[in-house]
């Protein structure tokens, strides 16, 4: 394998294989589509959300080995949790961890999970979903101060007014960065503004295109400066998404199952004043704590209701899993000791004083018009193409899983990650 070869990643959040018709007749994703390979459909790690997601792309392993299961910290009650954020919460190395330790260049913008980690250009997804005021307490100590000294200021501006863009943020860093340093090694850049596209309006919708044809035209920006002041010749060019998303009609908020049963209690204002089971929202699945789970009793009331409720057309509850079952099923592991999830266009409310049933609307990523956050098959799965010297042409995979990635990556770069959940997708590729 020849070192030159570099690899620049671009993540899509919520890309789907709903998309790739429409990818293919776009200028720039359409042009490494034609000139590489592609696995259509690409199985999520559950729960298919963001941040699982993203750390499974760069680990190649499962949420039971990473450690992250969830966007957010769960607190039962807590209506804005703390994220998960910094590096040092993954158990596992991460793909940049073993190039960089290999000799090469690396950089990470927006990436989920890279806070204060060992990255030569990086400025992490560090905001919190409902910030306000300075954005910068939140980058010191997380992003590399070089970058923060250079670019913060310049492009702050995106992230200050009414109509605060991460992704323009994003974009104004990485095209400073390729034109300032040259083209890293090894380089990954995420884009958000599909996925909220898709929660605001619906999956298959105009502005979920308008969105998707709007990060085309940033992937081009990028090609084009990378023309000028990188290697595109000898690089490997990967475009991928995280997860799926689904359109949901009703949001269900199960607390209030639960304390119809007599298993949890609010206070005269509506917040949570005692509990022994508490449902906390993954978007499309939820996951049901228990105060004291060596409590058999309690353990067996809130199966057995689980269980009563499964395939009951008045309750959206279609699988039951219990930590075990998800652990061994799904390599899922956390603080809960159930697991549940609807079929139907239902996603899970995280208030406990909100009505059983409301309708879905624009809002909260986990209760909004399209989610995510449930299980791996659902339909409407991710997608992964790739174009360079590494990689073949005119591959067409039907299945590939989310822990294939970072293994697949690696082996563009001319090494193996030892002990990872996913393979190479050798058929993909010429190394």
């Amino acid at each position: 394998m020849n070192r030159l070869n570099k690899l620049f990643v671009v993540c899509v959040d919520a890309l789907c294989d709903i998309d790739l018709d429409y990818a293919k007749t776009l200028p720039n994703f359409g042009r490494v589509l034609a000139e590489g390979s592609l696995a259509r459909h690409v199985k999520p790690v559950y729960p298919s959300f963001t941040y699982p997601c993203h750390v499974s792309i760069m680990t190649g392993v499962y949420p039971d080995r990473h450690g992250i299961p969830h966007n957010e910290m769960v607190e039962p009650g807590a209506a804005r949790p703390p994220w998960y954020r910094m590096r040092s919460m993954v158990k596992v190395p991460y793909l940049l961890d073993h190039a960089k330790a290999r000799g090469l260049t690396t950089c990470s913008l927006n990436w989920p999970l890279t806070a204060g980690a060992d990255i030569d250009l990086n400025m992490p997804m560090a905001l919190p979903l409902y910030y306000e005021g300075d954005a910068l307490p939140f980058y010191e100590g997380s992003a590399t101060p070089e970058l923060l000294d250079r670019y913060f200021r310049k492009h702050y501006w995106a992230l200050s007014n009414q109509h605060a863009s991460l992704d323009l943020f994003t974009m104004g860093m990485a095209l400073d960065i390729i034109e300032d340093y040259g083209q890293p090694d090894v380089m990954f850049v995420k884009l958000c503004d599909l996925d909220s596209a898709r929660h605001a309006y619906g999956v298959d919708t105009p502005q979920a295109k308008l969105a998707l044809k709007w990060h085309d035209e940033q992937f081009g920006s990028l090609l084009d400066c990378l023309r000028r002041r990188g290697d595109p010749e000898h690089t490997n060019f990967v475009v991928l998404g995280d997860h799926g998303q689904s359109d949901v009609k009703r949001v269900m908020n199960f607390n209030r199952v639960l304390q119809a049963n007599g298993m949890l209690t609010l206070d005269a204002n509506g917040a949570l004043a005692d509990w022994d089971a508490y449902c906390h929202s993954v978007g499309l699945s939820a996951w049901i704590q228990l105060r004291d789970p060596d409590d058999a009793g309690l353990y067996d009331r809130v199966y057995d209701l689980l269980l009563s409720l499964k395939g009951d057309p008045d309750f959206a509850v279609d699988y039951v899993f219990t930590k075990e079952e998800a652990a061994r099923d799904y390599h899922l592991t956390g603080p809960f000791d159930f697991v549940i999830e609807s079929a139907r266009p239902v996603s899970f409310g995280y208030t406990p004083s909100d009505p059983l049933f409301v309708n879905a609307a624009p809002g909260d990523y986990k209760t909004a018009l399209a989610s995510h956050g449930g299980l791996p098959t659902r339909p409407r799965m991710t997608l992964f193409f790739a174009s360079g010297p590494s990689v073949r042409q005119g591959v067409e995979l039907d299945t590939a899983s989310l822990v294939d990635e970072a293994p697949t990556m690696a082996r563009m770069l001319g090494f193996d990650m030892p002990d990872v959940d996913g393979r190479v997708l050798t058929e993909l590729l010429t190394v």
